[in-house]
């Protein structure tokens, strides 16, 4: 039987013996309510977490964005933000069609959006083009292969932003901490609003938490509600949420050992890609190559599963259902194999 090395993304991993105890016992209310203590527990430590006044509980990371979109712009409005956000090219067009916004997409191949660019998307208002009322970060960048931002960076986008109100998706968050050597709240503390998921490397089995201001995250809280969100007696997901956020951090260290050991191999058997391993510093090895479809699949009938971002360029993510007989594996698999012609 062919071996099963699941690289496809994060999402992939498992709750923890400790989570699945902890979800056990929680104690649950009605979180329409405001009254499940262990979601309001988990919402606590995560705005402290990330500095900031208030946070809400919600399903999905994309649930999160939209909710911050929707409560920092009014429709028709342009948002500012990255060509290959995930929030652009990796949500369905919700945002088009939840908060009625256009984006004015910044070129963001090296994982950090072009500050001139971005300035002068801000400046076209002169132009007589729609007025950027918002931006909106990602950190890490998914598309650029998991790509850290540092706290100097995010703030250097934010001044541009000139007062505008900025939304930071920090669905990896935390890897971003882990190779920045800064805390998360240092991460955070430029932007109004900031998203991290429980559900990636954290390995809690669903969730994603939003943070801001309280009045921001009031209205949120309206806004969770119009897309279906309010989760009532949600508690037990949230009990896992805390031992994420508590016994989960440290370790995404070993997913970012791996993934550079995974980066080396792929750039080694594919120089025509150009890929350099050094821009490996997360999770998340990326690399565009002319046949990364064929890639993918021919891995995966091999038993090492990745996936694509765009038809041209593939993705393989390390999390904690890795081991290193998997990576092991996988690193033989990809010297070995040729691609059929």
């Amino acid at each position: 039987m062919t071996r099963f090395v699941d690289l496809r993304s994060d999402t992939v991993t498992q709750p923890t013996d400790e989570m699945r105890s902890a979800m056990a016992a929680a104690v649950v209310g009605d979180d329409g309510y405001g009254e499940d203590p262990t979601i309001n527990e988990l919402e606590h430590a995560f705005a402290h977490l990330v500095g900031k006044e208030s946070a809400v509980f919600v399903p999905s990371g994309v649930m999160a964005n939209q909710m911050a979109i929707r409560v920092l712009t009014s429709p028709g409005d342009l948002v500012a933000t990255g060509a290959h956000h995930h929030v652009v090219g990796y949500e369905m067009g919700a945002s088009a069609r939840n908060a009625s916004i256009q984006f004015a997409t910044i070129s963001d191949g090296s994982g950090v959006m072009d500050l001139t660019e971005l300035e002068d998307a801000l400046d076209a208002e002169f132009d007589h083009q729609p007025r950027v009322t918002a931006v909106s970060l990602e950190n890490t960048h998914m598309y650029a292969g998991g790509v850290p931002l540092n706290a100097a960076e995010l703030s250097r986008l934010v001044a541009a932003g000139a007062g505008r109100p900025v939304h930071l998706d920090g669905a990896r968050l935390f890897n971003a901490a882990i190779a920045t050597g800064e805390e998360p709240a240092t991460l955070a503390a430029s932007a109004t609003t900031v998203m991290a998921c429980l559900s990636k490397g954290l390995c809690a089995p669903a969730g994603s938490l939003l943070a801001g201001p309280r009045e921001v995250i009031d209205r949120a809280r309206i806004e969770r509600k119009r897309l279906g969100g309010t989760m009532r007696q949600a508690g037990f997901l949230a009990a896992a949420g805390l031992v994420a956020l508590s016994s989960m951090r440290d370790r995404l260290r070993e997913d970012h050992v791996r993934a550079c050991v995974l980066a080396d191999a792929f750039a080694e058997r594919f120089p025509e890609s150009a890929y350099d391993p050094g821009r490996c510093r997360t999770n998340v090895v990326a690399f565009d190559h002319p046949r990364a479809r064929d890639i993918v699949s021919e891995l995966a009938s091999l038993g090492v599963h990745g996936g694509t971002l765009a038809p041209r360029r593939a993705r393989f993510v390390t999390h904690a259902g890795i081991t290193d007989a998997d990576l092991e594996y996988a690193v033989e698999t990809v010297h070995s194999f040729q691609l059929s012609s």
